[in-house]
């Protein structure tokens, strides 16, 4: 899939959204790409994931692992697209850790996946479980890359589609200035601002 196909694909599913927007980074934002919207209907899940898998099939993968809530239908997909065991971090009392049973073995080759990088923050909590716990980083991927080049997450950085969003704190936010459209927080991590 090239950017344009994936591009398109959100806009036909109404997944590119605008308003006002609370991103779990705690930064506002006048558009918001919902990825679970597109992630509803497994056969765009399947192909999102079949594609970024593609991008990856040189690379030896273990275990592909995401951080809960974004990253659970991609672990999985990208699981099913590589061939391999799919597992997901989630958060207790507001840090991201493995639980039911999930663990990482040492040396294991471990693929961090998410559906949308910002900030890289949920990202870098998940590659800090796979190094605790002595698996190996072999890389990262995501569907849609919006960090605007302000990540690294010191392995090969993958998406299908990498956007350049207006992001403002919330003291600079011309939208709550205006206050006109209301703020709305459409992610999943709980902030503590």
């Amino acid at each position: 899939m090239s950017e344009k196909d994936v591009l398109k694909l959100f806009k036909t599913e109404k997944a590119l959204l605008d308003g006002h927007f609370l991103l779990s980074s705690g930064l506002h934002s006048p558009n918001y790409l919902q990825c679970a919207l597109l992630l509803q209907k497994p056969w765009a899940a399947e192909k999102l994931c079949r594609a970024l898998a593609g991008k990856l099939s040189k690379t030896k993968i273990d275990v592909v692992i995401g951080p809960a809530l974004g990253g659970i239908l991609v672990s999985y997909e990208m699981g099913r697209a590589l061939g391999v065991r799919s597992i997901f971090a989630e958060r207790v009392d507001g840090v991201l850790t493995l639980r039911r049973g999930f663990t990482l073995k040492k040396n294991e080759k471990a693929l961090v996946v998410e559906d949308v990088v910002t900030t890289g923050k949920s990202t870098n909590e998940v590659i800090g479980i796979v190094r605790q716990n002595q698996a190996a980083l072999v890389g990262v991927a995501a569907i849609v890359d919006r960090s605007g080049g302000k990540v690294s997450f010191g392995a090969p950085f993958h998406y299908l589609l990498k956007v350049d969003i207006e992001t403002y704190k919330a003291e600079e936010c011309a939208l709550c200035r205006e206050g006109k459209v209301p703020l709305v927080k459409p992610g999943s991590r709980i902030l503590t601002l």
